[in-house]
């Protein structure tokens, strides 16, 4: 009697099979990833932004004398040579669709209390290693770039037709000695003259 051999496994179903789930699992990763980058916007987000000298310990970026590229190479404004920066970190789902540069309300990089995933990174001895530069230190920066005051602008002039105050402040701008200057009559000397007339008025009597 003869004995049958028992089935063979098909290798060919077995690969398509394999090949199957690979592919499954290719297109499951690629949808996760595409849902949290493009629609949930679940990453962090790292950003260059200004930073204030006088104030904050900011990475110093300076041009290089040696370079052509654009971005790199140093130009003819000594301001632009030189930048102080520090570095904003914050989800994306979070950053406002808005331009700082044409709406003064937008504020992109500020973190609100309490943010996940939200910060500002100053220069320290070991951030500053990391970025390649060196660090500002505030107080030297100070002393080294004071702040000019600025100059006041011309005072208005004003109307003595609708302000009271108008001809005391006139007068008081005529110098001494200045026969050309008219100001105006001062109303406790014109009520001295009303007072004299008034007497001499009454002892004519």
């Amino acid at each position: 009697m003869d004995k049958k051999s028992p089935p063979k496994a098909d290798p060919s179903r077995a690969g398509k099979i394999l090949i199957a789930i690979f592919i499954t699992l290719i297109l499951v990763s690629a949808g996760i990833t595409y849902y949290k980058t493009m629609i949930k916007k679940d990453y962090v987000v790292e950003n260059q932004i200004d930073c204030d000298p006088y104030t904050e310990a900011c990475f110093i970026w300076k041009c290089d004398p040696a370079s052509t590229e654009e971005g790199e190479a140093c130009t003819s404004d000594p301001e632009s040579n030189i930048w102080y920066y520090k570095i904003a970190r914050r989800v994306a789902a979070n950053i406002p669709l808005c331009d700082p540069a044409t709406d003064e309300t937008c504020d992109p990089w500020t973190c609100p209390e309490g943010e996940k995933d939200c910060s500002q990174t100053l220069c320290d001895e070991t951030t500053g290693a990391e970025q390649g530069v060196e660090c500002n230190d505030p107080g030297r920066y100070t002393i080294d770039n004071p702040v000019e005051e600025e100059e006041s602008g011309d005072e208005s002039v004003c109307d003595p037709e609708t302000d009271e105050t108008c001809a005391a402040d006139e007068s008081a701008q005529c110098e001494e000695g200045d026969d050309t200057c008219a100001p105006a009559a001062d109303d406790s000397a014109g009520d001295q003259a009303s007072t004299k007339a008034a007497g001499g008025t009454e002892s004519g009597e």
